[in-house]
């Protein structure tokens, strides 16, 4: 019995020291679905890092930047990594909110990130963030619903065609809506689409003296037809749905055509979670003839606050998620069509990706087209494809988006909205003396 208690002692004494030297760290990062795939493989992590604890809060996607940002913002050292996108990095590392990631490990090959992506999270060469997934945007569409109405998608479609094709593939009596795009309000949500097809029929948020273009007839034309045809070929309720309100829409047969970030591809083709997984096409982002195919360029990163008093364990895993090895283990798991994509060079070139996931080369063509130090036709003086790269855009785009998500919903005309948002954005941009 002695010998027994000496030995539950020690073993209570030992796991007592592991405790006192276990760290824990709480990553904050967005529901989408390969965040929750990560999740589930993280004990991989854990039995590398047997010393690091992790703790998750999982959030919707504006809920999500509120928090992050009100934290980080105020120094709050709530969180030690946190999911951001391309806008917020060179924003905050240039307010030295984020660490720089100088500890990813001598394994890690930064080298391999895309250099557009790469480019999108430095700031005087140096890495404040590092990618998980990046994506652009594209069009997928059922090919069965198309064959049935004699349609093809062109190589390179216009909105004209896109539009038309929408109500052609249109069947309410069978449930099944044309087209599905995003209508729930943020500026990561409705705007983030709504920009980026104003680029595409050639319009702009402000001319070269920081002047709103709400009140120009691109916009007019643009948001005129969005809503028109959501009207008449759109889900029920559109003004609440977002990214995965519209996944679960397509993944559900309801869709014959959804415009959208190109990571939704490796679910929609998913046989697991999709029952059209064998019938989805893909096809550039549409223009309106004049080249612009929307220049949607986004990256979901993980980063370090400075706030953070857990940095070494915080890039542990950061280099653990962002990986080449990450990718491996998903595909060992999940099969090579569910890695993370649009990040690195590499999976590019691998045979066996190309091979298994049919909307590789489609997913990479719609990065390589976005430029966003030309989100526009015309000239402007600010960088970004579905968004603005300035402080200002983050509660702005959110207003925005709210009055024409309010369009949508029938509360408000395509003229009002835009006239609202056209006071709205003058009277920001004056009050930070971007325009006198």
């Amino acid at each position: 019995m002695k010998l027994r208690a000496l030995i539950l002692g020690l073993c209570s004494a030992s796991a007592l020291a592991f405790s006192a030297h276990a760290q824990s760290i709480t990553i904050a990062t967005v529901n989408n679905g390969d965040m929750i795939r990560m999740q589930k493989l993280t004990e991989d992590f854990t039995k590398k890092n047997p010393g690091i604890q992790l703790n998750w809060v999982t959030l919707e996607e504006n809920v999500l930047r509120e928090r992050v940002t009100t934290d980080i913002a105020t120094k709050g050292g709530q969180y030690d990594v946190v999911t951001i996108g391309n806008y917020e990095v060179p924003i905050w590392a240039k307010q030295n909110w984020l660490l720089e990631l100088s500890g990813l490990g001598a394994d890690y090959d930064v080298n391999d990130l895309l250099p557009a992506i790469r480019g999108g999270l430095s700031v005087d060469g140096k890495l404040y963030a590092s990618p998980f997934y990046g994506e652009s945007a594209m069009i997928m569409y059922r090919t069965d619903l198309f064959e049935k109405a004699g349609l093809k998608m062109p190589a390179s479609p216009t909105w004209e065609f896109i539009l038309d094709a929408a109500r052609k593939t249109t069947d309410r009596a069978a449930g099944v809506s044309g087209i599905c795009l995003r209508g729930k309000a943020g500026w990561g949500e409705n705007m983030a689409f709504l920009t980026a097809m104003a680029n595409s029929y050639g319009g702009r948020w402000f001319d070269e003296n920081w002047k709103p273009q709400f009140d120009q007839p691109e916009w007019k034309a643009a948001l005129g037809d969005y809503v028109k045809v959501m009207k008449d070929a759109g889900p029920e309720g559109a003004s609440s749905n977002g990214f995965n309100e519209n996944l679960t829409l397509f993944q559900q047969g309801k869709c014959g055509m959804w415009i959208d970030a190109t990571v939704a591809a490796s679910f929609v083709s998913n046989p697991k979670d999709s029952t059209v997984a064998d019938k989805v096409g893909y096809a550039i982002f549409p223009d309106t003839g004049n080249g612009n195919h929307g220049n949607w360029l986004w990256s979901w990163n993980l980063a370090v606050p400075a706030s953070s008093q857990k940095a070494e364990a915080a890039q542990k895993f950061i280099s653990w998620a962002t990986d080449k090895a990450y990718t491996e283990l998903v595909a060992s798991k999940e099969g090579w069509a569910n890695v993370p994509p649009g990040t690195r060079t590499s999976l590019y070139k691998n045979e066996e990706y190309k091979k298994a996931a049919a909307f590789a080369e489609p997913t990479l063509a719609a990065m390589d087209a976005a430029d966003i130090t030309k989100p526009s036709v015309k000239p402007v003086p600010y960088t970004g494809g579905q968004f603005v790269a300035i402080p200002e855009f983050q509660g702005l785009g959110t207003t925005v988006g709210q009055l024409f998500s309010a369009a949508l919903a029938g509360q408000s005309s395509v003229d009002d909205a835009l006239a609202q948002a056209q006071t709205a954005a003058t009277r920001e941009m004056t009050r930070a003396r971007y325009i006198k």
